[in-house]
């Protein structure tokens, strides 16, 4: 279709994906439509083309004065970093058509959004939360909205978001145009569908006979790995051949927080992203990593949802995934736009049972894990890693002394300081810098050698008179009066 050339070469794309292919000519039109595709196949393109297009410019002939500076499109994204993605693309995209865009997410102030609202927006990118607190107060106006978009529909849902995405479609016109994108479509979008659109068109980007939902050129290797091995194996991995900009996906925030530091004290140009980092320092964190000043990000599945990156050529899912759904988002940040990826899960023992239900969801050939060692050969073999090298690049940091140092161990000496003498007997101080636990004494006093009393340390106070030398301590003793008042008499 010509309309369909002329958007592409607008945007300066000159061969389309086949979402695109697809899509354009429907989304153009007007019609609400099911986008569905692997990850990493042009669906934001998809989308933000017709965006860019159906939207109505002073520039133009048919332009309503009604519509100036009032929001026209809104493109709804679960997590900030993929709405701050995708407005990128747009402000690429819509560079030639001169539209004005703004992005809005939380965890950074209000008063330069609100500025820009007031001065006037065409297209709105944005997070449900932050999106639908403006549009309570007001300040978010989304009753001229004619084209409405949510993108990774599933994970919007995941996220519990679904009462605040209902919220903002009930502020849009009926009459809007709403497009749904994601590369997995469970139940409940189509449940969705049903209730908010209009007869729309379930687009998917595969023939019928392929019911991968990933991209085939990503290798996947699924090793059984010890969690106390999984250090080194990464190091080793990130020194194979073909390496990029990796992503190691983490089950926790704590534990994309201890595998960077690790990483890092290793010496590799590692940098952490996960939902406990202020919002000013995933972007920068995001930022370094997409111009290629770190090689290296840990992330949970949240913070890097959607994230779209050139030249990821691996991704390590560091932890097994929760599901199916997971591991297609997590390994599909590789092998994207055409090229070629490499995909490696680490299933612990404790995991075998979720990672065979992700197995045989998604077909795969690993029902049973390779049980995989950081000296493994055929880890070597797999991913092109030179037998010779290490897990690291650095010597370790130096790190607190060993407690055999500083406290002198439990099972060895305990002495003066904590730093002689010893648990089952022998010498020792005093106080309690020195003693034994087991013939020792703990107060201050000495075993003797040849067993008997033991005798008093030079500085332990004189013992207490005993017998006729004891001076008489006379007793009192206390009775009540009626009254209640206490009297004391000598006895």
């Amino acid at each position: 279709m010509p309309e369909i050339a002329d958007a592409l070469i607008a945007v300066g794309i000159e061969e389309a994906f086949p979402i695109q292919e697809m899509t354009l000519g429907v989304a153009l039109q007007g019609t609400d439509l099911i986008g569905q595709a692997r990850t990493g196949t042009g669906k934001t393109l998809a989308f933000s083309i017709p965006v860019i297009q159906r939207i109505s410019l002073p520039a133009d002939a048919d332009f309503d004065e009604e519509l100036a500076g009032k929001p026209q499109a809104l493109i709804v994204a679960p997590t900030r970093e993929l709405a701050i993605q995708v407005a990128s693309d747009v402000a690429v995209a819509s560079k030639g058509r001169g539209t004005r865009n703004l992005t809005i997410y939380g965890g950074v102030p209000y008063e330069s959004q609100l500025d820009a609202l007031t001065a006037g927006v065409d297209i709105v990118v944005g997070t449900p939360g932050r999106l639908l607190d403006l549009a309570n107060r007001g300040a978010l106006d989304l009753s001229h909205i004619r084209t409405l978009v949510l993108d990774e529909a599933d994970e919007m849902l995941d996220l519990g978001f679904l009462p605040d995405v209902e919220s903002l479609l009930a502020k849009t016109p009926e009459s809007r145009q709403t497009m749904l994108f994601s590369a997995t479509m469970p139940g409940a979008i189509v449940g969705l569908a049903r209730k908010h659109m209009r007869h729309p068109m379930n687009i998917r980007a595969e023939s019928g006979d392929d019911d991968s939902q990933m991209v085939p050129a990503t290798a996947q290797f699924v090793w059984q790995a010890h969690d106390m091995d999984k250090p080194e194996i990464v190091g080793r991995i990130l020194q194979a051949e073909d390496v990029g900009r990796v992503i190691i996906f983490t089950r926790t925030k704590r534990t994309a927080q201890r595998v960077a530091d690790e990483l890092i004290d290793r010496g590799f140009p590692a940098s952490p992203l996960h939902g406990d980092m202020a919002q000013p320092a995933r972007e920068k964190a995001l930022a370094r990593f997409r111009e290629g000043k770190i090689d290296i990000l840990v992330a949970t599945d949240v913070a890097a949802r959607g994230i779209d990156v050139a030249g990821i050529t691996h991704v390590i899912n560091y932890n097994c995934p929760e599901d199916d759904k997971t591991y297609v988002h997590r390994i599909g940040r590789t092998g994207r736009a055409g090229a070629s990826g490499i995909a490696v899960t680490f299933v612990d023992w404790a995991d075998i049972t979720r990672w065979k239900l992700i197995n045989k969801a998604l077909g795969l050939p690993f029902d049973e894990p390779q049980e995989t060692y950081s000296t493994s050969e055929h880890l070597f073999h797999d991913l092109g890693i030179d037998p010779n090298v290490k897990g690291r690049l650095k010597a370790a940091s130096p790190r607190e002394p060993k407690k055999d140092d500083d406290r002198g161990g439990r099972g060895g000496n305990r002495g003066g300081g904590r730093e002689g003498g010893n648990r089952g007997g022998g010498g020792g101080g005093g106080g309690r810098d020195g003693g034994s636990r087991g013939g020792g004494d703990r107060g201050g006093r000495q075993q003797s050698s040849g067993g008997g009393r033991p005798q008093a340390a030079p500085d332990a106070p004189a013992p207490l008179p005993t017998g006729e030398d004891a001076p008489r301590i006379r007793k009192r003793s206390r009775t009540r009066t009626r009254s209640g008042q206490r009297s004391t008499n000598p006895e």
